[in-house]
């Protein structure tokens, strides 16, 4: 009983990780912006195809991960520049509008390029093993996954609460008149912020693709589970989300495993129940 519990336990924390890396850029650009981007999953979408088209070149899968970062982030910048920031004030409403149809536009656009199949994605083979301790069989790329998920944890929560950027960040949310009286570039501080955020996206969703696959749905399957986990987690909180994501994966792999009748379902037994104990999320402000 021990082993097939820690092999669930191990799953599900590393579920945890990839929804966590899909969902932090979107808790960093709506909690820290108040900016809703349902597009978010359209710039993890471009990282993944990023991934799968460099591979395809025959770039080394870890040479492509930066690049699926930077891609995804320097085409958020573009439309950061010349759409998103115009509707920075609007109604909520305003904001789901347009970024659901760009999300829209990207999926249509990801099915005329690539089609509408499953890519494949090309690891190294030590990727491919796996690691036995105590008889139990543990995924080298799921080690590797939640080896990511923590470093990008730290060098997050170090960026926007001890340096000087994040307290630019944090002043040109609360009064941007007031941040840019005391000299502080609000546009490049929210152009590098959404870049970050998509970037981030970019990221989770080439590492996504081993694991979930990828088509040009893809930018719909995880929004749902991106949304649950900013929710619980509390907009803005970077600890909030990644607690939210270990809970969530953690919930899904168990339910599935021990509840098959309940299946995928579980999880949002489980968001219900935090958000009626925690309307704000586990780490939100009202």
């Amino acid at each position: 009983m021990i082993a097939p519990a820690v092999g669930v336990l191990f799953d599900g924390f590393a579920y945890g990780m990839l929804l966590f890396l899909l969902s932090v850029g979107l808790s960093v650009t709506l909690g820290m912006m108040n900016f809703v981007n349902l597009a978010h999953g359209s710039f993890a979408m471009v990282g993944a195809y990023v991934a799968v088209s460099l591979m395809g070149l025959g770039w080394p899968f870890f040479a492509t991960l930066p690049c699926a970062f930077l891609v995804a982030g320097v085409i958020s910048v573009g439309f950061e520049r010349t759409l998103f920031r115009r509707v920075y004030r609007a109604s909520d409403l305003q904001q789901v509008l347009l970024t659901i149809g760009l999300a829209f536009i990207s999926v249509a656009a990801a099915a005329w390029f690539y089609g509408t199949m499953q890519q494949p994605v090309r690891l190294p083979v030590y990727l491919r093993t796996y690691a036995t301790f105590m008889g139990i069989n543990f995924s080298i790329y799921r080690l590797f996954l939640i080896a990511v998920a923590l470093a990008v944890t730290g060098l997050l929560v170090g960026a926007l609460d001890y340096t000087r950027f994040g307290a630019q960040v944090r002043a040109a949310v609360d009064n941007q008149r007031m941040a840019q009286g005391l000299g502080v570039d609000v546009d490049t501080v929210f152009a590098i912020t959404f870049a970050l955020g998509s970037g981030l996206a970019g990221l989770g969703g080439a590492l996504a693709i081993e694991i979930v696959g990828l088509d040009p749905n893809f930018t719909f399957t995880y929004l749902i589970y991106v949304l649950i986990v900013v929710a619980v987690g509390g907009l803005g909180s970077i600890r909030g989300s990644l607690l939210a994501a270990i809970l969530l994966g953690v919930s899904d792999a168990a339910g599935k495993y021990y509840v098959p009748t309940l299946g995928a379902f579980l999880i949002y037994l489980v968001m219900v129940s935090l958000l009626l104990w925690r309307p704000s999320g586990l780490f939100g402000r009202r």
